[in-house]
């Protein structure tokens, strides 16, 4: 897989990295790392003896800021999520590491990746997850990245515990995702997700404030807004995504298989049995057989809006102005500002 990015609006300094050496003890306390199992307190400037009752980090981050817990939030095939705290600011985080062996042994390609982890880090939009901090451990060869924590987990799971949701609700929470899509593929350069799905949005359960997240494996694209490495879940991924020539719409047939699990409360394709039968229904064009389960004429219009041939997919502006959202009103929302 590549990762494409525009130089031009890259921050030309090196990658943040952290390096110890095997032959001795690291003496920058906020390299020390711990096992999970290991209940020691983590060692910091203050020597003072841990509050039977705090829970220690297991490791900092280089700048010390940002303290990691056991508790992991999430995992993927490459990503492991871990509850974290933010010490200047007095608020959690979400620790996410990434094991770089998995993406590739190409040097440039991992630098191509740093390049468009520093740009999303400049991306500021209420619906979308906020990215804070990025660094690489030459140690356990891994990318790592602080961003925001939203209370409630992901929409996929959120959406398990509550199974009685409004067609209001489900029109609120699709609206977000849409505004945060319509923010990312408006930006200049254009930024495709490529890997949208509902493990991947994020929710506030106080406010029913949604957030796009995973970032991490965006692509960043010129003017002409085309990509051509496969990358995402099957289950989500469109058909010309598997040709490895696409634009920002991959994001819009997602979004649709993503309305399409809100609805029915199952995920696209779980007929198919492994990733080979996904690949052949979806690339011959036959669709999941959850969508012969909505019952409702306005959304499975909607979705099959989303899930057309690339150049009649609508963008997600053009979504956002779809009679669909007729009376869910931005006002109407009641959000905070985050999450």
């Amino acid at each position: 897989m590549s990762f494409r990015a525009s130089s031009s609006d890259l921050p030309s300094s090196s990658f943040p990295s952290t390096k110890s050496s095997p032959s001795r003890r690291p003496t920058d306390p906020t390299r020390v790392l711990r096992p999970c199992s290991f209940k020691s307190r983590m060692p910091t400037v203050d020597s003072e003896p841990p509050d039977g009752d705090s829970e220690p980090f297991v490791e900092v981050d280089p700048t010390g800021r940002y303290g990691r817990y056991c508790e992991l939030l999430g995992s993927g095939a490459v990503k492991k999520v871990y509850r974290a705290f933010d010490q200047e600011e007095g608020i959690e985080v979400a620790w996410n590491r990434v094991k770089l062996k998995y993406l590739s042994e190409d040097q440039a390609m991992i630098e191509r990746l740093y390049s468009e982890v520093r740009l999303l880090r400049t991306l500021k939009n209420s619906n979308i997850i906020s990215l804070y901090r990025v660094w690489r451990d030459d140690e356990l060869n891994t990318l790592n990245f602080i961003t925001e924590a939203c209370t409630s987990g992901n929409l996929r799971e959120f959406r398990k515990k509550h199974k009685n949701v409004s067609v209001k609700a489900l029109k609120k929470w699709s609206k977000q995702i849409l505004k945060g899509l319509e923010y990312l593929h408006t930006h200049d350069p254009c930024v495709i997700h490529r890997d949208l799905n509902c493990s991947n949005v994020f929710v506030n359960g106080n406010t029913g404030q949604v957030k796009v997240g995973d970032l991490g494996m965006a692509a960043i694209v010129g003017k002409s807004h085309a990509a051509h490495s496969i990358l995402g879940t099957p289950e989500f991924m469109a058909p010309e995504l598997y040709e490895e020539n696409y634009t920002e719409t991959v994001d819009i047939y997602a979004f649709g298989m993503c309305l399409l699990e809100l609805v029915t409360m199952e995920i696209p394709y779980s007929e198919c049995n492994n990733v080979a039968r996904i690949y052949k229904k979806v690339t011959t064009g036959v669709r999941p057989e959850a969508l012969n389960k909505v019952k409702d004429p306005e959304f499975k219009e909607f979705i099959e809006k989303c899930l057309a041939r690339p150049r009649a997919r609508p963008s997600a502006t053009e979504l956002l102005r779809d009679s669909f959202f007729n009376g869910i009103d931005d006002d109407d929302e009641n959000l905070e500002n985050n999450c």
